[in-house]
């Protein structure tokens, strides 16, 4: 494991060489860091770890998004989502995977009491309908770890929610 500075990345480009597969589940939210410092996070240090990590030899890149994300949204968050998309599959890499789950599901060690509430409810939703809104973060690992465990023959390959639900049962 190493520590960076995401402010200074291209100082830290040596820790992103020599690997054949890059994860990244990197994000914030916008009241923690502001309209700006969530643009900065969820896609411009995204980018450039993309950047890095295809310099560095990456051949295979899993992201994870969102449900909704669509570079046109008039909401920030899912346009920044959609824009990062678009500049990671930009970088250029052999294969890459994107996923756009819907509300994660976890236990968090800060406060987000609306976030708390809306898992409460999907909770009970996801009992009639489980793969609608919602996915736990467990099924999301274990389906982008599949995504580069059994790849398919597609240079970019976008899995929704329900997919995310079907590949991490797999």
């Amino acid at each position: 494991q190493a520590v960076v500075d995401f402010e200074r990345l291209a100082e830290h480009a040596a820790v992103f060489q020599g690997h054949d597969v890059g994860f990244c589940c990197l994000g914030t939210t916008r009241a923690k860091a502001g309209a700006d410092g969530f643009v900065r996070v969820d896609r411009d240090y995204v980018a450039q770890a993309a950047e890095l990590a295809r310099a560095g030899g990456c051949k295979q890149f899993v992201l994870q998004s969102s449900q909704g994300a669509n570079a046109q949204s008039s909401f920030l968050y899912l346009r920044v989502k959609g824009e990062v998309e678009n500049l990671v599959r930009a970088v250029g890499f052999d294969r890459c995977a994107i996923l756009r789950p819907g509300v994660l599901l976890c236990k968090r060690q800060e406060s987000r009491p609306m976030e708390w509430v809306t898992q409460q409810f999907l909770g009970v939703v996801a009992r009639v309908f489980p793969t609608a809104f919602s996915v736990p973060v467990e099924t999301v690992a274990r389906a982008m770890v599949a995504c580069v465990l059994q790849p398919g023959e597609e240079k970019v390959k976008v899995l929704e929610n329900k997919a995310i639900h079907e590949l991490g049962k797999a």
